[in-house]
Parts: C-alpha cells; structure tokens; sequence
C-alpha cells in the first residue's frame, strides 16, 4: 500500500460507516451497531497517545425522508458506547445534490470539527473508506488515510496520497510515519 511519513497529527478523526463501524445503509436502529475488526484497538490507540478523536459522517437518509435525527443520534450513541467516547462529532444530513458544504467530499464537517477542537486543519488527520473522505480532508488541509473495504474503488485507492491496509496500518502511519 502507497504511504509516505507524516507528522503525527494532534486529532485523529473517523468516518463511521464502512471504517469505524459495519455499513447498514440508512441504519436507524442502534442494535444494528458492528465495529470492523479493529476499531476499538485503533480508537484506544488515539486515546492512548494523548490525542483528541472524533467521528464525521454523512447521512443523508435524513435528507431523503428514509430516517430521522433522532434515529442518527441513537445509532451514534451506541457507536459512543461501544467505541466511545468520542470528543466531537459531526453529522451531514443533506442530500447529495443539496449543495452544502459540510457533505463529503466538501470540507465543512472537518473545518467544523477543527473549530470544536481548537486546532488547525493541519494538526488533524481524517482516516475513511471511500474517495470522498480522503478528498474532504484535502480540501480541509488535513491529512487522509484510505483504508479500502470491498467498496473502495480502485481509481479512489490509487487517487489517495496515504493508504491503509487497515486502522491499526492507519494509525500507526499517522503516529508513527510508517505503514
């Protein structure tokens, strides 16, 4: 997998679906809940070297009427307890096509985030599954790891600067500067 060594980063965020917990498309039920393999090691890991950790996610079942905020929430919740607690997050509930700034790949939840945190985008790093998680945090001036799962696209593994076999791979990269 391509890597080069990076600075370590004083917050490590998270995409939820696909990289911190199993995807259900439009989940609203918090029983539902998986972590991938790995996740609760990784998470422990940031914590551990003394950084902040947050979760950024798109959802935009909540846009398109499949569910609501309170649901989002409760499935958060239970991603807090089981993986948590995490120190920020943030959510976009629009669509697609709705032109906002905060859905990925658009940098707006990371810039939220790094306000909440009180660091620059540059002290943080964003670790994802698809293309457009790795682009939000260029386009924030964070760092992006890639960690593939079946769903990945091969133009999108070979678009990403940092790749990842997997989070222990993630995370070691960002607080190490190697694979």
């Amino acid at each position: 997998m391509g890597a080069t060594a990076v600075s370590p980063p004083r917050a490590i965020l998270f995409d939820r679906d696909g990289t911190l917990v199993t995807d259900v498309p439009y989940n609203p039920d918090p029983d539902k809940v998986r972590p991938v393999a790995g996740a609760r090691a990784a998470v422990e890991a940031v914590r551990a070297a003394g950084l902040a950790c947050g979760v950024l996610t798109n959802q935009s079942g909540i846009g398109r009427g499949l569910l609501n905020r309170d649901q989002v929430e409760a499935v958060n919740a239970r991603v807090d307890e089981l993986l948590g607690p995490f120190d920020v997050w943030e959510i976009c509930p629009h669509q697609p096509d709705d032109g906002c700034r905060c859905r990925k790949p658009q940098p707006g939840m990371i810039l939220a985030a790094c306000r909440r945190l009180g660091l620059d985008p540059s002290e943080v790093a964003y670790i994802g599954d698809i293309g457009a998680d790795v682009e939000a945090a260029a386009a924030a001036g964070a760092s992006g790891v890639l960690v593939p799962t079946p769903v990945t696209r091969r133009e999108e593994v070979e678009a990403a600067t940092l790749v990842a076999g997997n989070l222990a791979e993630a995370i070691s990269l960002l607080l190490e500067g190697r694979p």
